[in-house]
């Protein structure tokens, strides 16, 4: 039945193939040769692989530094900060892993454990590297993403030599082979350019690799029983679920892979299933009592940057779901326009009577009855759509709540069955329907997929040079995100800082301002975008002198974040130099009229009306109530010492 010398079966299932007939010869780019029987080949693996593909493998490994080696000389951005650069496990370097494999992921950022997101996380793989590069260089951002550019390199690779064991090069050229074409389609793609361009990224990329590593000796162990390949293999999946938790679909993927294209039984499917499964639920035991709980903490998360359908309704939420799977699937094919932002607002909360939904909608059930008729007779397209939907399953927010409503990132894994389906539709499908020059078309279709990804994922990558140049390209696009708008802010803020010019940093405070305005615009409630509107305020007051403008600011800030350490340090530093009536007056107003009398939050109102006091010792009022706040925290002998000073400094008052 099977040439030991080839890497393949002499046959291979692919039904939509025995349906139709072999293509024309003069088809440049031909399909696979099969028999008509309707069952899959015993695998074979046999060894020979890379030298007989050595030019595709070359193509595929060089590939990624022709596009990203230009990322050596970019900065640290966006969430780089969180589990690199301010993160004080990862700066303790080879000592400090310890403390990342036993601490929640955002921990060494924050100081301790805050559950800002529903089941919290713990990624603990890519942060020891970090801390290695660390150890090593220290914070040196070209090491970062040489390593990011070197592991995806080798994911090409390994996905290149998955799928040509499950659907084997054959005797085609390998490069016109649906195994490489889809790797190559993958290795292109722009939505991945913010996974390897950013260097936090580096979670989605281990986590693809341990996985695919995991369905390789899965394969392996299919084909020749061994033990112990089938524990490295649960070991890659360990490691996965380390890099990241989505891993856990494969759960689902290996098992699908193995019924689709081996002759395994069900008994060995499931004893590999058996394996994987006892590897999660030892991960899950171990992630549980390192974070404490499973899937979320007892508190609802009500901030919109962490949980962004907060008060909408259970039929807002689906809708505005599909609406943001109904976008993947546009960027999947047609890549344009891309933006790392896609928090409230860029992405609006939607309703069922909302044609983008209900397309959406539409979309996904014609996907799964697509999958469902091909599941008997196990076609390629019926597989791509089914390790699509379940790799997209976990980011979905159907499953389980992400904490925002999308990201390209977050389709890395799953963008692979889109480019398996685009490369079976050019290798399979078109030589079947197209009768007459059909290698023009399939070439035609292939250049244009090639072209427009290369040149979206080129055009992409300068974007992440620094956070000014990320965040101005995130600003025209998700211009109603709060997020992106703050982030812009702060990026001109951070530069306004280093800049030496007067007049630029000027101009710099200035836009900065415009940005966080708009954020707070957006969304008022908007912590973030708050604390800066404080920063900026009091910089702009160092230029102008501008006292009621300062404190109107913080007024309005500390009346929807009212504990601002910053603005306790700014007042302080305006004690002695600012108008006295004017500060006074600022207390007064924060002190007795919004906290004690509007809020009822005493402890804050004795804090500005005390702060009152020292600014204006002899203003009766603030004194009576000052008293009057010691009295509502139950220090009655404090209380009664401010209320007499104050009816000595005038009898009539508080009546």
């Amino acid at each position: 039945m099977f040439d030991k010398g080839r890497d393949e079966p002499l046959f291979v299932y692919l039904p939509q193939i025995r349906k139709t007939g072999m293509a024309k010869k003069n088809t440049t780019i031909s399909t696979h040769k099969t028999k008509k029987k309707t069952q899959t080949a015993d695998l074979v693996i046999s060894k020979g692989f890379w030298k007989k593909n050595a030019l595709p493998a070359i193509l595929l490994l060089l590939l990624p530094f022709v596009f990203y080696l230009r990322t050596l000389n970019y900065e640290f951005v966006l969430d780089d900060q969180i589990v690199l650069t301010d993160n004080s496990y990862t700066k303790k370097g080879i000592s400090g892993i310890w403390d990342i494999l036993t601490t929640e992921s955002m921990q060494g950022y924050f100081g301790e454990q805050k559950n800002l997101v529903a089941g919290a996380r713990y990624r603990p793989l890519s942060i020891v590297t970090f801390a290695l590069e660390h150890e090593l260089w220290g914070l040196n951002s070209s090491f970062s993403h040489f390593n990011n550019i070197l592991l995806y390199s080798l994911l090409g690779l390994l996905l290149f030599r998955v799928l040509s064991i499950i659907i084997p090069v054959g005797s085609n050229p390998a490069f016109f082979s649906l195994s490489f074409l889809a790797t190559f389609l993958f290795v292109l793609h722009p939505l991945h350019v913010e996974v390897v361009a950013n260097i936090k990224g580096r979670d989605e990329i281990l986590s693809m690799l341990g996985s695919f590593g995991a369905l390789y000796f899965a394969l392996r162990y299919v084909a020749s029983n061994k033990i112990p390949v089938l524990f490295l293999g649960a070991a890659s999946f360990y490691l996965a679920l380390l890099s990241k938790e989505n891993a856990v679909t494969f759960l689902a993927v290996i098992p699908l892979t193995l019924l689709f294209f081996t002759k395994a039984s069900w008994k060995k499917i499931s004893a590999i299933s058996i394996v994987f499964g006892v590897v999660f639920i030892l991960y899950m035991i171990q992630r549980f009592r390192i974070i404490g709980y499973l899937l979320g903490a007892d508190a609802e998360i009500t901030d919109l940057m962490n949980n962004p359908f907060y008060g909408a309704s259970p039929a807002e939420k689906l809708a505005t779901i599909f609406y943001t799977l109904g976008l993947y699937l546009k960027l999947l094919f047609f890549p344009h326009p891309l933006t790392h932002d896609y928090y409230p607002h860029h992405i609006p909360i939607m309703n069922w009577g909302n044609w983008k939904s209900l397309l959406s909608l539409a979309l996904y059930i014609a996907l799964a009855a697509l999958a469902i008729k091909g599941w008997r007779r196990k076609t390629i397209p019926a597989y791509a759509i089914l390790f699509y939907l379940i790799t997209l399953s976990i980011v979905s927010n159907i499953v389980f709540p992400i904490g925002t409503f999308m990201n390209d990132r977050f389709v890395f894994v799953s963008s692979l069955g889109a480019t398996i389906g685009l490369a079976w539709l050019i290798v399979s499908y078109l030589p079947q329907k197209i009768q007459n020059n059909s290698a023009l078309f399939q070439i035609g279709l292939l250049s244009l997929f090639s072209v427009f990804f290369a040149y979206k994922s080129w055009t992409r990558v300068p974007v992440w040079e620094n956070p000014i140049t990320l965040n101005s390209a995130a600003v025209k696009v998700s211009k109603n995100s709060a997020r992106a708008n703050c982030m812009m802010g702060t990026a001109l803020f951070e530069k306004y800082k280093i800049t030496s010019d007067p007049a630029e940093k000027y101009t710099l405070l200035e836009e900065s301002a415009a940005y966080i305005n708009k954020a707070v615009q957006l969304m008022p409630s908007y912590s973030s975008a708050q604390t800066m509107r404080a920063g900026v305020a009091a910089e702009l007051y160092k230029k102008d002198g501008n006292l009621d403008q300062l404190l109107a600011v913080f007024y309005e800030v500390l009346t929807i974040k009212k504990r601002l350490v910053f603005i306790d340090e700014f007042l302080e530093y305006l004690k002695n130099r600012a108008d006295t009536a004017t500060l006074s007056q600022f207390a007064f107003q924060l002190g007795y009229e919004y906290f004690f009398n509007e809020m009822g939050d005493y402890p804050f109102a004795y804090q500005y009306l005390k702060y009152g006091t020292e600014v204006e010792p002899n203003n009766a009022k603030m004194t009576y109530w000052l008293g009057k706040s010691y009295e509502k925290l139950g220090y009655a002998n404090e209380a009664m010492q401010y209320i007499n000073r104050a009816r000595q400094l005038d009898p009539n008052v508080g009546k």
